[in-house]
């Protein structure tokens, strides 16, 4: 169509079937709106407005056509898909520049979606009964037209009718809130969908016009309508933004159009080094002042940031000692800035990366705490600061972490959901899962300082004490904190989170915490944490492919 894009790179796997622990929201019903708080405050982790929705309601906030209200919800959305106003207004402007709406006739002529759908219709759905269903007579978003007069070209035909015309409010034959240009000339017609001798009028969404009246989509609509050149290129680095931000670092890229360019939102790290001692490492880590608990949870929020959705985050680029991870609230600060200090100490006088330092302390502590050797590999590297998306990283902070016994106040999902959540991100299976929060509750790392079971010892103790059945649970008044008292002996009440209690009442994960509470299985739970904290350590090691 006349663009130019920024580049591309293969290698997306398929797959083969629903990932069933995706969080589409408390909604049961389709385009239903359960997911605001506040003052239209979007529940975390959700982009959408509402469920069945990919991005915003086209019409306005739950149909209302406010443009401002919608500039609210455009910037929010494209926001948690790390977008700023610029690239916003360059995907919405440039994506629009193309294609069109279809809302040809009422939506009840259009059938249940095809999960829905009656079986003879074998999973197709959508099925339409208005005319022919198709060309003219499709319905799909319900808002009818094209925005621009030639919508299969790359030009500046989506702003200069934007900002060309004044706009009125109309109603599709769907029933959707558009908006039509007031006097329009007959060159700023479009063709037909069939029929390109015949001409229609153009129109805009709701979320369109608040591209205009938003002061500060405003200030670079208007830029980009006067330097056409700058919104090409502004459009077709978002565009490449969009479809790549998911593949992880640079090195997965494939093909002969990868750019060269290196982007802040690509997580840049700088090539880390493998020439050095690792064995003097670890000595002057043993010989630091550093408790096992405080290697062990700084090698684990460290490395814990790892999504598997887009592969960001991760121990590689030792990104908790710069903005925002620094100042998150479940890394304690002013603890951990101790921890950094020593780090780099160690960095600078062996030549080891920060973020190996980092990994092959929790390793040093897992080793004091079990006497079980923890395989290690070097090469991660130093990331900077300038090479750091202080805003999009600000996504990632936990504001729960069962397996630092952390919930944050004011959370109203529970802890052990969250737990599931978190296990899914970090690729873990059940019996991963239960092995680290089983090996990090016996090594003491707890960020509350509650629900701490022995002194720093990797062994299979809190099997032992969560299905012990002389231990008696209770639910405390106001909390989400629960408490147990251990054998009405010499230790005292501890506070334990329900994220620890639903390994004892959940069935499946009961039984795989069984097999490490056997008297003769500690041996075995040692050898397979740390295989699933190895796991965590290496999520974010990439290689060229």
């Amino acid at each position: 169509m006349g663009g130019e894009t920024f580049g591309f790179s293969g290698g997306r796997p398929d797959i083969w079937a629903p990932e069933e622990d995706i969080h589409w929201g408390a909604e049961k019903e389709w385009l239903a709106n359960e997911r605001y708080s506040g003052e239209r405050d979007l529940a975390n982790p959700l982009g959408a407005v509402q469920m069945g929705l990919i991005y915003v309601n086209p019409q306005g906030p739950d149909g209302d056509p406010d443009p401002l209200a919608s500039a609210k919800d455009v910037r929010e959305t494209f926001g948690r898909m790390a977008m700023n106003d610029e690239e916003t207004v360059a995907l919405v402007a440039g994506g629009h520049t193309f294609g069109k709406g279809h809302g040809a006739g009422p939506d009840d002529n259009v059938s249940t979606e095809p999960e829905g759908a009656p079986i003879q219709e074998m999973g197709l759905g959508w099925m339409s009964s208005y005319a022919s269903g198709k060309g003219s007579d499709t319905i799909t978003s319900g808002f009818e037209g094209a925005w621009t007069a030639n919508p299969i070209k790359w030009d500046n035909g989506y702003f200069d009718l934007l900002f060309g015309y004044e706009w009125e409010k109309v109603e599709t034959p769907a029933g959707a809130i558009v908006w039509h240009a007031i006097d329009v000339k007959d060159e700023d017609l479009a063709p037909d969908a069939e029929d390109s001798s015949v001409r229609v009028p153009t129109m805009m969404t709701t979320a369109d016009i608040s591209l205009r009246e938003d002061p500060i989509y405003k200030k670079i609509s208007k830029r980009f309508h006067e330097n056409p050149e700058e919104f090409a290129d502004a459009f077709a680095r978002a565009w490449f933004k969009l479809l790549h931000r998911d593949m992880g670092p640079k090195t997965r890229y494939m093909g002969p159009e990868v750019p060269q360019e290196e982007l802040i939102w690509q997580d840049p790290v700088p090539e880390g080094s493998t020439d050095y001692d690792v064995d003097a490492v670890k000595t002057q880590l043993l010989s630091s002042e550093l408790t096992i608990q405080e290697m062990v949870e700084t090698a684990w929020a460290s490395a814990s940031t790892y999504r598997g959705s887009d592969m960001r985050g991760g121990a590689n680029g030792s990104r908790i000692r710069l903005a925002p991870q620094k100042d998150w609230e479940v890394n304690k600060p002013e603890s951990l800035q101790k921890v950094l200090n020593v780090y780099e100490t160690i960095s600078n006088a062996t030549g080891a990366s920060i973020a190996d330092v980092i990994v092959l302390a929790g390793n040093v502590g897992i080793e004091k705490a079990s006497g079980v050797n923890v395989p290690f590999t070097a090469g991660r590297g130093d990331a900077s600061q300038e090479q750091t998306d202080i805003e999009s990283f600000a996504a990632l902070e936990p504001f729960s972490d069962a397996f630092r016994n952390f919930h944050k106040s004011g959370i109203d999902i529970a802890a052990e959901e969250i737990l599931l959540d978190k296990a899914q991100l970090l690729g873990l299976t059940p019996v991963e899962l239960t092995l680290l929060v089983g090996g990090m509750r016996a090594m003491g790392v707890s960020q509350s300082g509650d629900g701490v079971w022995t002194e720093g010892k990797l062994d299979n103790s809190w099997f032992k004490t969560l299905l012990s059945m002389e231990v008696s649970w209770s639910s405390m008044e106001l909390e989400i904190h629960l408490k147990h008292q251990i054998d009405l002996l010499v230790r005292k009440l501890e506070l334990q989170q329900r994220a620890d209690l639903v390994f004892g009442s959940n069935s499946q994960l009961r039984a795989i915490c069984e097999v490490y509470a056997s008297n003769d299985a500690n041996e075995k739970f040692m050898s397979d944490f740390i295989s699933a904290w190895n796991k965590v350590m290496g999520n974010d090691l990439y290689y060229p492919q």
